[in-house]
């Protein structure tokens, strides 16, 4: 494995009180220039990000165990990436790939092709965000199958446009007030470990959601069965074996197309380059983005050639979509993964997470479970005796990690996650530091 070089010092240090005061004054003018409706988890504005850290600016080191939620795995200044964005923006910041195509797009497509599941022949199509992708994976489904119904799960989080928006399962933040919604999405119930009855396998969660598309939608219906192989938003959410390879072979057998939202678990997030690979699943259309480009905005969907070439020419596309300079940043991305072994990496940072709190996780009357792959870990926090959702804890504990220099993001349907996603770069030593502090807070924590 290779060494990683880093140009800040690697480790946790406070010169002011979080927020420090440049913050507070920068929050001052937000107020007056941003809208109420954009949110932010950290209330400390950023100055320079290298490795595991967050450099605000009051001089603040922060250990960042967030990622910018699962985005810069390879750190949010990779000396490849920026590399190659400097060679590319030199030369042009756009074109529009459906005016006057470039290589970049090209090879971005060959190298995630060779890395998804799957040894047949596949097309790629590329995008700008997370939530195009699904939205356009929808799009390409329904035009193959020439059906319209689309399976989602309890549970999920798919995006945040109108389609996507109903295909996600939380209504709060992100649904309030914005309906109505598109149509033909129908939500079966997730595989959910932790709170199924207890001994329910896969394949019987996945017939109890299979029997209610067939009951409910019908099989003939169904354009797409599109599911996160680990729930993002929705609580690092695992489900349990057998549960995505009964999906699969439903689809197959009954004509729909199996869609994996790898957008968060996948580029090697979770210790595989694709979480879908832990099952063998094979999935026919993929879409990514977040850790794809290194923070650059870049999506996709790739998947079996005579699915994405089903679509009439032009139906795909976007101005922005496939960027040059984020196509370049992805193939720098690529090679960082590469060069580094950050998939192996990712699996020792797992490693590292459950030395450090799986006998806490075990013991603490307000932890229910720790659990999740690669560096895409959780805890669920719980009301002492119970499985009900603590959402207080959660909040709790993340506010005391800020006050002590560690940032890290809370979710779930119920709010009562926090969920680890270190950058995969993060130093091992300022890793445990982090969690460290994380551990203490859990300790400490007073509901």
């Amino acid at each position: 494995m290779a060494d990683i070089e880093y140009r800040l010092p690697q480790k946790r240090e406070l010169k002011t009180s979080i927020p420090g005061p440049k913050s507070q004054a920068l929050t001052e003018r937000r107020k007056k220039a941003v809208s109420a409706g954009v949110a932010s988890s950290l209330p400390v504005f950023a100055d320079e990000l290298d490795g595991g850290v967050i450099r605000d600016v009051d001089g603040n080191q922060l250990v960042d165990l967030g990622s910018g939620i699962a985005v810069t795995s390879v750190g949010a200044s990779a000396p490849k990436v920026v590399s190659r964005v400097q060679d590319a923006v030199a030369k042009f910041t756009h074109t529009c790939f459906m005016v006057t195509p470039y290589e970049d797009y090209v090879s971005v497509g060959e190298k995630i092709a060779a890395l998804t599941p799957g040894s047949f022949e596949k097309r790629t199509a590329l995008f700008t965000s997370g939530s195009e992708a699904v939205e356009n994976a929808v799009k390409i489904a329904r035009v193959h199958t020439k059906r319209q119904a689309v399976v989602v799960f309890d549970h999920a989080y798919h995006g945040r446009t109108n389609l996507t928006m109903a295909m996600t399962a939380k209504v709060m933040p992100y649904k309030q007030g914005f309906g109505p919604f598109a149509n033909e999405v129908y939500r079966v119930p997730m595989s959910y470990p932790f709170r199924d009855p207890d001994a329910m396998t896969g394949e019987e969660a996945a017939r109890r959601a299979l029997s209610i598309v067939e009951k409910q939608v019908g099989a003939e219906n169904v354009a797409a069965v599109v599911i996160e192989p680990i729930q993002g938003e929705g609580g690092f959410i695992v489900p349990a074996e057998g549960f995505l390879p009964a999906l699969s072979f439903w689809c197959r057998d009954n004509g729909a197309v199996f869609v994996a939202d790898e957008v968060q678990a996948g580029v090697a997030r979770a210790g595989r380059w694709f979480a879908s690979e832990y099952e063998g699943v094979e999935p026919d259309l993929v879409t990514f983005a977040k850790g794809i480009a290194g923070g650059m905005p870049l999506s996709g969907v790739v998947g079996r050639a005579e699915i994405m070439d089903a679509v009439h020419g032009g139906g795909l596309g976007g101005t922005y979509g496939g960027n040059p300079v984020a196509c370049a940043a992805a193939l720098g991305t690529l090679e960082t993964l590469e060069e580094w072994d950050l998939v192996d990496r990712a699996l020792e940072i797992e490693s590292i997470i459950k030395e450090e709190l799986g006998s806490l996780a075990e013991s603490s009357p307000i932890v229910g479970e720790l659990r999740g792959r690669g560096a895409m870990i959780a805890l669920e926090f719980v009301k002492p005796g119970s499985k009900d959702p603590n959402p207080e804890a959660a909040k709790q504990i993340a506010a005391t990690c800020l006050e002590k220099g560690v940032a890290i993001l809370t979710c779930g349907t119920y709010g009562n996650i926090v969920r680890l996603l270190p950058p995969l770069v993060i130093d091992f030593d300022l890793l445990r530091d982090g969690l460290r502090v994380f551990a203490k807070a859990i300790e400490d924590a007073s509901v």
